[in-house]
């Protein structure tokens, strides 16, 4: 009669929730705190993966609209903070494409480009680079290209948008995706001209109230922003950025560069800045010199 002997099973690998999607680094998503240590979801981690997900959905398209064209794709994320975005974005899409591709995060406090470089090494991210300097100072940067596909700006506070906006001009990108945050200069701007225009022009009783001056301030500064872009050949799409993190500032700005007429929104831009009382930041909101194509 044969021996059995009791043969030891290795422990099966933990079964992952369903909404990890094949391929997903496991690691990233436990240093994310999206994943628990035990390969779990909670009710919070479950909701931010949703909101990952919602994310990814407005900018993969963008992603595959250059790959297509080009074979590879150059992204810069400003303001980048962990590096949350430019690491789903990464793990997702950009390393499935091979070599050639490169994700770069702008972030100004040192402290957090060493853990994100240190974190991209340990996971054998290549393509990923990580530099301590301000949205303006990246501009003139010679650690970066001379021309970059698609620059993102989540919550890039005040006139970190305008910068990152001035970054992707400068640099030629074909794409851009912003959600600006805490648009102030505007209102500053509107607040030191009022006095000499209420009794003037009735247009000023939008935001003749400080609170009004705020919410317009911030509202008029958007609306800039996607004038100056159209009048640099861009198509715009402006929605909100649903459920995610911080959802008062819920604006998505997206631009595709589509070499459109830019006569119109220039003198458009021109006109609003002149009948608000913010000519003096014309530099801020700068259109092409030569702004005619029909």
């Amino acid at each position: 009669m044969k021996r059995v002997e009791n043969v030891k099973k290795a422990p099966a690998a933990p079964e992952l929730p369903p909404e990890v999607r094949p391929g997903q680094s496991i690691e990233l998503l436990k240093e994310l705190h999206i994943l628990t240590r035990d390969g779990k979801l909670n009710q919070d981690s479950r909701r931010k993966l949703k909101q990952v997900y919602h994310l990814y959905n407005f900018i993969e398209p963008l992603l595959r609209d250059v790959q297509g064209a080009k074979g590879s794709v150059s992204l810069v994320d400003h303001g980048a903070g962990k590096s949350y975005l430019g690491f789903i974005l990464y793990d997702l899409f950009v390393k499935a494409q091979g070599e050639g591709s490169h994700i770069y995060g702008i972030e100004t406090r040192e402290e957090l480009v060493t853990k994100s470089t240190e974190l991209a090494v340990r996971l054998g991210f290549k393509g990923m680079s990580f530099l301590p300097l301000s949205v303006a100072e990246s501009s003139t940067s010679s650690a970066l290209p001379e021309s970059i596909d698609i620059v993102t700006a989540l919550h890039a506070c005040n006139t970190a948008t305008d910068d990152a906006i001035d970054f992707a001009l400068k640099k030629n990108a074909k794409h851009m995706v912003l959600v600006p945050c805490c648009q102030a200069e505007v209102a500053t701007v509107l607040r030191k001209n009022k006095g000499k225009d209420v009794k003037r022009r009735a247009l000023t009783e939008i935001w003749r109230h400080p609170i009004h001056t705020r919410e317009f301030g911030s509202q008029i500064t958007n609306v800039l922003r996607c004038l100056q872009l159209e009048a640099h050949g861009y198509q715009v799409t402006v929605t909100e950025l649903v459920g995610w993190e911080h959802s008062m500032k819920n604006e998505l700005i997206i631009a595709t560069y589509k070499n459109l007429p830019r006569r119109r929104p220039t003198e458009r831009l021109h006109e609003v800045l002149g009948e608000l009382g913010l000519a003096e930041m014309t530099e801020r909101f700068y259109a092409p010199q030569a702004a005619t194509t029909e």
